[in-house]
């Protein structure tokens, strides 16, 4: 029988690295050239600070990504191995917490007992990894991609900003670049809610929301602090 059903639980890695690196592309860069513009630079400064910006951002976001997913690697890894050993030395004791996991989820003692076994028979490690330990093949943790997912979409993210400097006359950057930039937010709550199946309403609000008040407060600074040129 065909399955029909789409689901998108195996988005969920590299859709969170996308949706994080392109949204941290257009916040911190259209507020660090939001702050640049609003202490009263000239447009090649704040085309350098933007241009600065996206390079060292894209940097950060796929050494922290990488990093932070590695450890998740690396903690799931050593589960395993000690999950492995655990099967090998008491196998017994193994089938009889994978039991009582599918009893607590509603099946009874003998069924839970059959479904166990054969589970076991068929793939120890997997059945113990998935069910007693949350680890699958979907979800596991990949630093690689999230690294390059994240770098790649804080590029593009950035280079939105960065393009509405080089297209808007200075004396329209401010209110261009902001409102600009917040359609672009806007646009990227749309495409992760329809890319993970959330509600679409709630995900562009949430990322303009936020997208807002870190332009908002950024410029704020450089008004603040900022000398005019």
């Amino acid at each position: 029988m065909q399955h029909t059903e789409r689901h998108r639980t195996h988005r969920i890695g590299w859709l969170r690295a996308a949706v994080l690196g392109a949204n941290d592309g257009i916040v911190s860069t259209a507020s660090l050239v939001l702050g640049v513009a609003a202490s009263g630079a000239t447009t090649e400064t704040i085309l350098v600070a933007g241009v600065a910006g996206l390079v060292a951002g894209a940097m950060s976001m796929a050494a922290g990504e990488y990093v932070s997913v590695s450890s998740q690697s690396d903690t799931e890894s050593a589960d395993l191995a000690r999950e492995k050993q655990e099967l090998a030395d008491n196998p017994r004791q193994e089938h009889a917490e994978l039991k009582a996991i599918y009893v607590e989820r509603g099946l009874d003692e003998q069924l839970a007992g059959q479904v166990a076994t054969q589970l076991m028979e068929h793939d120890s490690l997997g059945a113990h990894a998935r069910d007693e330990l949350g680890i699958s093949e979907t979800l596991a943790a990949k630093p690689v991609q999230a690294a390059f997912a994240s770098a790649a979409t804080f590029a593009v993210g950035a280079a939105m900003p960065l393009l509405m400097v080089v297209l808007l006359p200075a004396a329209t950057l401010m209110w261009g670049l902001s409102g600009s930039s917040l359609v672009f937010l806007a646009l990227l709550g749309l495409l992760a809610a329809r890319a993970g199946g959330a509600p679409i309403v709630a995900s562009v609000v949430r990322v303009a929301f936020w997208g807002a008040l870190a332009m908002g407060l950024t410029a704020g600074v450089g008004a603040l602090f900022g000398v005019a040129a």
